[in-house]
């Protein structure tokens, strides 16, 4: 009984020593925007002290993350990329056999939409589609602004105007009584939802998700009941000049993790973790929320999933790696 508990304690130390070489370093990529710096560093943590790799987060952004990582290897990890973002260069790292898409960080991609406060859709549920939306148009004038009945835009100079000046001309929101309405920037319409969630005022405009403000005022994204044409999308709505434009919904965006071939072929078990590892839109907004709550950064970020959020990651690991985290993450705290 008692070589057979010897010989169990050892092949637990040569299996998890395996795992440790066979991770070895691994260099993260730490993007600079909240969401991918959180997910860096629950990335970090969970390989560090659940699979015995030794992590290292490297300061970056999208462009130079690409091309680092597709002309020089490096970094292993990159945990949140929008496709979108880049064109062309990261299919040529996968057609050259340089890199892998290994998980979908947002299961649901990244959402942009036109939406409406919540309050408004639980008064009158028809508001979350666009036909409850032109039919009870006088719902949406503002006293503040002299009945009118603001359509906001984002922001100037994005590229997301082009979407939203042909999607808001298809709707046909002008005939119903809508103004399109810019913003100076983010944060101004960012702020036009705080103001109007404060003094629950009607609010109807684009927006995307996962953003801090969806995780502070809960606002519901407008069916367009159209479904999504990406292609046409991507060749007319979303460009200056689009001749009769029709409507679709916006395509959702991929926000996946890539990693280099030779790391995916290094270290497997990691690769299992990444490709289970995702995040929901809502579970985002909230984190981030919180991040700008507490003014907190990536790794606070990180203990506050962590602790809070135990049912979730312990889903994406074995049984014996979620042990090793919860272990260092009292220390930790």
């Amino acid at each position: 009984m008692f070589k057979q508990l010897i010989m169990s304690i050892v092949l637990s130390a040569i299996t998890f020593n395996a795992h440790a070489v066979e991770c070895g370093k691994v260099t993260i990529a730490d993007m600079n925007w909240d969401s991918a710096t959180f997910v860096a560093n629950v990335d970090s943590f969970i390989l560090q002290h659940g699979f015995g790799c030794e992590t290292q987060l490297v300061p970056s952004e999208t462009v130079l993350a690409a091309k680092s990582i597709l002309m020089q290897g490096k970094p292993d990890i990159i945990p949140e990329m929008w496709r979108n973002a880049l064109q062309g260069g990261l299919e040529h790292g996968i057609e050259k056999d340089k890199i892998k898409f290994v998980g979908k960080v947002l299961y649901e991609g990244g959402l942009e939409g036109f939406w409406v406060p919540a309050y408004m859709v639980e008064k009158e549920p028809s508001l979350a589609t666009i036909e409850g939306i032109r039919k009870h148009a006088y719902l949406f004038k503002r006293p503040d602004l002299g009945n009118k009945m603001p359509f906001f835009n984002c922001s100037p100079n994005l590229r997301c105007q082009n979407a939203v000046k042909h999607l808001f001309t298809a709707l046909n929101l002008k005939q119903a009584g809508f103004e399109l309405t810019s913003t100076d920037n983010v944060t101004g319409l960012s702020g036009s939802i705080a103001h109007a969630y404060a003094k629950k005022l009607p609010w109807i405009g684009y927006y995307w998700s996962p953003t801090a403000v969806l995780g502070f005022y809960k606002m519901v994204r407008i069916d367009f009941n159209s479904g999504t044409h990406r292609e046409y999308f991507n060749d007319c709505i979303d460009k200056p000049v689009c001749k009769n434009p029709k409507v679709t919904m916006f395509p959702p965006h991929a926000v996946d993790t890539i990693v280099t071939t030779e790391f995916a072929g290094r270290a497997p078990i990691v690769i299992d973790y990444l490709s289970t590892r995702r995040f929901s839109n809502q579970d985002m907004n909230q984190l981030m929320a919180w991040k700008v709550s507490h003014n907190a950064n990536g790794e606070q970020m990180m203990v506050q999933f962590l602790s809070q959020y135990e049912s979730q990651w312990t889903q994406w690991v074995s049984p014996k790696v979620a042990n090793k985290v919860r272990k260092a993450l009292a220390e930790k705290e």
